[in-house]
């Protein structure tokens, strides 16, 4: 297993971590994942810890709490040396402070966390989303009086715009809060939305990608290709509409093109997706689930090789799309750059503009 530093910190996490999302199954739309069991848990975790995945990740949402519950008893006895990472801040309940980031919120979560988890302490705490109605500076104070009473080591995000962050990031700085060093994003062949904001800015300040559905939402997994229908067990016949939309041609264009560099490398067509989000600049490490050891065992084939130069300019070329204003100028871009070279190489936005 490949290890990376976390953003500009020096908390090294391996580039493969594992989601428990599909940890309890309990709920409407985060329970509806899966209904992994503690025994089944403890063999995902172990076949983890072999492969030397040590990061796991949950939030309070998922599984209304128990996916955090099932994540601390499947490591019970083995806390150290495994890196904790949760997420706070969506709805846990319909009270008025049962959302958000306020100070009352955040000092719960935590607390919650850690009887769930069975911890004394959580690696990485990440704000699962912008709270516009608290003040920045309640939020990053709480989060450090947590840092300073060690219950968390380290802060970040997750689906922060660009603004929300750098002004976090500025606040952090003027204070001497603790900087948030992950943003945990949506970003896929077919979701490169980050590039053109999010991850400049990471580049910029230091601040680590840790990819959510790096499968698209399950659209990449192999079994959606071009005129053939989907799978009755699928689960985006449950979740498509809660994910990130993705134009039918942009993901059969991307399907056609997996399924000739699977034919050359012998490789899954998920392997490939995994292994060419693990090239791009600012990633520390790539979120994967699984509800069974099969499709575990297939994510973690994904390191220990790598795609040629010549594949992933293919993989770049049939994934790209044209993008918003005010990236989509490229010619005028480009001409700043030989004066100002971007943070961010030009390799990125091959097929583009």
């Amino acid at each position: 297993m490949e290890f990376r530093r976390l953003g500009a910190s020096g908390l090294t996490v391996p580039v493969l971590s594992f989601g428990a999302g599909t940890f309890g199954g309990r709920g409407p739309l985060f329970g509806a994942w899966g209904t992994t069991d503690v025994p089944e848990a403890r063999r995902l975790v172990d076949i983890c810890l072999d492969a030397g995945v040590t990061m796991f990740d949950t939030a309070d949402v998922y599984s209304d709490g128990a996916s955090e519950e099932v994540l601390g008893a499947a490591i019970k006895g083995r806390r150290d040396g495994l890196i904790l990472s949760t997420k706070s801040g969506l709805p846990v309940g319909d009270g008025p402070n049962d959302a958000g980031s306020s100070r009352l919120r955040l000092i719960r979560a935590c607390e919650d966390a850690l009887r769930r988890l069975g911890t004394d302490y959580i690696d990485l705490f990440q704000l699962h989303a912008f709270d516009a109605g608290t003040p920045i500076e309640e939020v990053l104070s709480t989060l450090d009086d947590l840092v300073r009473a060690g219950k968390i080591r380290y802060v970040g995000v997750s689906n922060f715009a660009g603004w929300q962050l750098m002004k976090s990031l500025a606040v952090a700085e003027r204070y001497g809060y603790p900087r948030h060093v992950a943003h945990q994003v949506y970003y896929s062949l077919v979701g490169r939305d980050y590039e053109w904001e999010l991850l400049p800015l990471g580049r910029d300040q230091g601040v680590g990608a840790v990819v959510w559905s790096p499968l698209g939402w399950g659209r990449l997994t192999g079994k959606v290709r071009r005129g053939a229908p989907l799978p009755a067990q699928s689960r985006l016949h449950q979740t498509a509409d809660y994910g990130p939309p993705v134009p039918d041609e942009l993901l059969y264009r991307v399907v056609d093109v997996l399924d000739e560099i699977a034919a050359e490398t012998g490789r899954a067509v998920p392997q490939i997706a995994l292994n060419w989000l693990l090239r791009r600049p600012t990633v520390s490490s790539v979120v994967v689930g699984a509800r069974n050891e099969a499709q575990l065992r297939q994510n973690l084939g994904a390191v220990g090789w790598s795609l040629s130069d010549e594949q992933v300019a293919r993989l770049d070329a049939a994934s790209a799309t044209t993008p918003p204003y005010p990236y989509f100028p490229y010619h005028r871009q480009e001409g700043f750059a030989r004066v100002n070279p971007p943070a961010v190489p030009a390799a990125v936005h091959a097929g583009r503009g």
